[in-house]
């Protein structure tokens, strides 16, 4: 076995230990992507402990292809299973990203101070937030309609919002009442 000049270990165990470690370290702080090179090491090292003595003066190019090709397999997974919370969430992005979102009041919100908790709003999903006008109450469901560009978001009460296809689904559901409170009057005086 090839052993680390300064530390006495052999270099397979050396990189078993440091991909144990940083593959912890993903599991206390994710999304990091320590987790690629942690199973790359990983890997290369578990390969470096089967390999025998007498080969030990190729173990250094060994291990060196194993990390390549463990690493580039690691990392195809992690793209391609995206881990985090689906296709694309783990890019970062730009304020504009947030109009549009909806999520729910958590402080009264009004013309000059509230909070929101947006869905999918990242890791900290709260944000100061402000209305055109009026106000809205803490519970309220609602929809951002200017990111500011900050931390501060322009919001809007999704109930305030009523275009074409909300009357007519509206007006839909108030037919559909109206029929079945008919058949249940007609159920009623044939019994």
């Amino acid at each position: 076995m090839v052993d680390v000049p300064g530390l006495g270990l052999p270099l397979s165990l050396v990189l078993l230990l440091a991909g144990a470690g940083l593959i912890v370290a993903e599991a206390l702080a994710p999304g990091a992507h320590f987790i690629v090179l942690g199973v790359a090491l990983l890997v290369a090292g578990l390969v470096g402990l089967l390999i025998p003595p007498s080969l030990a003066a190729f173990t250094p190019f060994v291990l060196a292809a194993v990390v390549l090709g463990a690493g580039a397999a690691a990392l195809w997974a992690y793209r391609e299973f995206d881990f985090y919370g689906g296709r694309g969430s783990g890019r970062t992005s730009d304020s504009d990203s947030l109009r549009g979102k909806t999520g729910r009041v958590t402080e009264r919100v009004t013309e000059s101070e509230g909070e929101v908790k947006l869905e999918d709003g990242g890791f900290n999903p709260y944000f100061r937030a402000r209305t055109v006008d009026g106000s809205i109450e803490v519970g309220e469901e609602v929809i951002v309609v200017d990111p500011g560009g900050g931390n501060v978001v322009t919001v809007e009460a999704v109930s305030r919002f009523d275009d074409d296809i909300d009357r007519e689904l509206a007006r839909e559901r108030r037919r559909r009442e109206s029929e079945s409170d008919a058949d249940a009057d007609r159920e009623t005086e044939t019994a």
